[in-house]
Parts: structure tokens; C-alpha cells; sequence
């Protein structure tokens, strides 16, 4: 039975979104086709017909989950302008609420360190969205001068990404809270001295 357009772009849809989903909560080399095709809830026929290989559907979904991170920044800074627009999204990004859900969080803290070890395909897409994501975090870091706010971003993003990890990995609940609190209170405090 043939598969119309309509439902095609459905399936790929589904098939990225629960990719993107056990990718972020098991790493990538952890989560077989079979895992994706059953989030998805669709078969192995499903998932051929859509992606050539792991590889390619892993450089998508990363593409995908990083944009949809930014889209919530953009959401958040429609709301907010300048610097209440950054606070906000260092706030919500070293959230608990952030912390417990690593599937539908950050893929840049759920699988930065694995991303390394990943085919250049992969670390290609993530190197472009992640710099997508900096740029748009630097228009929002206080300060004046272009190339140190994306300085400061680049900082800043790497302290969120980091305290998450620790967050996450750490197992007194107490302790993590702390670990978000500081680095919040620290990466705010740095952006609002402007330079």
C-alpha cells in the first residue's frame, strides 16, 4: 500500500521527534532503530523510507531538537526584551523543571560529550545550530560592542550546558539545586555588568 505525501511528512515527523526524544534521554549509539520505530509508532519499512541510515536521521534530529530550543528562546524573548529576555532564558534553562526532563530539554547537555565521537555528518548539523543558537543568544546578552556579546554568549551557553550536565549528574537533589541556583545567579550577574 502506497503511503501519501501527507502521510510521509507525518511519519518523518514522528520518527524525528521520538529520535530526538531517546536520543536525548539514552545517547545515540543506545538507541537502535527498533527503539525509534516503536516511540514513533510506526515500523522499520517506516523509518527506511524515510532515512537513509541512523547517521542521517541522527543529523536531523539533532538539527530539529536544537531549533525547537531556539524557538523557545524566541518565544521567550517576544515576551521579554533584552536583557529580562536573557535572564529569563538562563532561568528557565537551569530550571529543575529543565534538569528532569532531559528527552524534551537541551540536546547540547544531553549529548554534547557523545557528539565528539559522532560521525562529521552529525557534528556538522550540530556545529551549525549550535552557533545559530549563540548568535541569537548574543543579541540578548547586555553590552554594547557585537563581538563581546557573542563572546559572552559563547561563555554563557557553555556555563548553562555545564551546570545542567552536573546537575543532572549528581545524585543529592539538594546539592543539584544548588549547582543551578549559583550558575544561574553567576552567568546573570556576569551579563548584567554589560561591559
Amino acid at each position: 500500500m502506497r503511503v501519501s505525501k501527507e502521510q510521509a511528512a507525518r511519519n518523518r515527523k514522528q520518527i524525528l521527534t521520538a529520535a530526538a526524544r531517546l536520543f536525548r534521554e539514552n545517547g545515540i549509539r543506545a538507541t537502535g532503530v527498533d527503539s525509534i520505530s516503536q516511540g514513533a509508532g510506526l515500523t522499520h519499512g517506516a523509518f527506511y523510507s524515510q532515512f537513509e541510515s541512523k547517521e542521517a536521521l541522527a543529523a536531523e534530529a539533532i538539527r530539529l531538537a536544537l531549533a525547537r530550543s531556539k524557538h523557545v528562546w524566541q518565544r521567550m524573548a517576544e515576551r521579554r526584551r533584552g536583557s529580562e529576555a536573557f535572564r529569563s532564558i538562563v532561568a528557565g534553562y537551569l530550571s529543575p523543571e529543565h534538569r528532569d526532563a532531559p528527552g524534551r530539554g537541551c540536546v547540547v547537555a544531553a549529548l554534547g560529550p557523545s557528539i565528539a565521537r559522532q560521525p562529521r555528518r552529525v557534528r556538522a548539523a550540530f556545529t551549525k545550530e549550535l552557533k545559530d543558537a549563540v548568535d541569537f543568544l548574543a543579541q540578548l546578552v547586555p553590552g554594547h560592542e557585537p563581538s563581546r556579546r557573542r563572546e559572552d554568549a559563547i561563555a554563557a551557553f557553555a556555563c548553562m550546558t555545564g551546570a545542567l550536565i552536573l546537575a543532572r549528574a549528581v545524585d543529592d537533589k539538594r546539592f543539584s539545586g544548588q549547582i543551578l541556583e549559583a550558575a544561574a545567579e553567576r552567568i546573570i550577574r556576569g551579563g548584567r555588568r554589560g561591559k
